[in-house]
């Protein structure tokens, strides 16, 4: 019989991430309306960054195998199959980060189940059914998805699921477990990570996002979007029009061929607002846009729009930002 939540964890540079303890805390309201416990499965280090407890977990499992010590999408959708057969939960749940949208879908094969991508609500139905919403045709309608077969499988999109405050009083069973990996079954696996310097923040984990495009007319102009980013303490991002350009590393780009963010704050600089770009921040909160073109696209997503000249604007705001903040 199928019961409980079964939660991915991401760790990153001995870091667990947040949207994994997003997922951890929207696992935990799905459990308490099932009455049914949240089990935690974690790759990484002897000692996590945070207490998993803390943010939900009933249970803490820690897989560990040496051919688990670097990302590879075998072993880690081997690992997380092996245990969701073990276990037999009810849901699985995992963030819809890179590393979630590589390896889950293949979690979701070999179970034979479907797989409810970068959702934005979910929630449990009728007699113990998960509903998921999720946005298609690139951001311009939201389907409503029940999974037919157990575990119905899910990733949750960063930012938009709140972080539960941690309760210091909950405590968890920590339980080491080793897959049965073996070296056949590790086809591609990651050898070296080189960062990409400049970014402080990772884009889709940020609240705060300073996005630049074709507005900006060069790559040396950026520096006034870092600028701004950095008086608001948010993240970098670009259009494609810039990224295509060559102004920018691809890393930073938002968007249908970039990366789907969902800041508390999105502030638009010079950009358009053609729809690939739309479907890759529709999700954010507040959305500031700033542009001498009256009748850019970007207007009718905005919530508050500045028309004028955006080497004027934007280091103007910078400049009132860091004035408040000296307060």
């Amino acid at each position: 019989m199928s019961e409980g939540i079964l939660v991915f964890i991401e760790e990153r540079q001995s870091v667990i991430k947040k949207p994994s303890l997003e997922a951890l805390s929207a696992a935990r309201g799905l459990a308490d309306t099932l009455s049914e416990p949240v089990t935690a499965l974690y790759i990484g280090s002897d000692s996590p960054s945070v207490d998993l407890a803390h943010y939900g977990a009933d249970k803490i499992v820690h897989a560990q195998h040496e051919l688990l010590s670097s990302y590879s999408a075998e072993g880690f959708a081997a690992t997380v199959t092996q245990m969701a057969t073990r276990l037999e939960p009810r849901l699985i749940l995992g963030a819809a980060t890179a590393m979630g949208r590589d390896f889950l879908p293949r979690v979701a094969a070999r179970l034979r189940v479907g797989l409810a991508q970068d959702c934005t609500e979910a929630r449990m139905v009728g007699e113990k059914q998960l509903e998921c919403v999720r946005p298609i045709y690139a951001g311009k309608a939201f389907a409503r998805v029940r999974p037919a077969r157990l575990p119905a499988m899910a990733t949750l999109r960063p930012n938009v699921f709140p972080l539960a405050s941690p309760d210091t009083l909950r405590g968890a069973e920590v339980v080491r477990f080793a897959p049965e990996l073996s070296p056949e079954q590790i086809r591609a696996r990651v050898t070296a990570i080189q960062a990409a310097g400049g970014q402080k923040l990772e884009l889709t984990e940020a609240s705060i996002i300073v996005s630049g495009g074709r507005g900006l007319k060069g790559p040396e102009n950026f520096a006034i979007i870092e600028d701004l980013a950095d008086a608001l303490g948010g993240a970098v991002g670009a259009s494609r029009a810039a990224v295509d350009a060559g102004w920018i590393e691809h890393q930073h780009q938002v968007g249908q061929t970039g990366k789907t963010v969902s800041p508390t704050l999105y502030v638009a600089c010079g950009i358009s607002g053609a729809i690939q770009h739309l479907a890759g921040m529709s999700s954010s909160k507040y959305v500031v846009a700033i542009n001498k073109d009256p009748e850019a696209p970007i207007f009718k997503l905005a919530d508050y729009g500045i028309v004028g000249d955006l080497f004027t604007v934007v280091p103007a705001l910078a400049k009132e930002v860091r004035k408040l903040k000296s307060h």
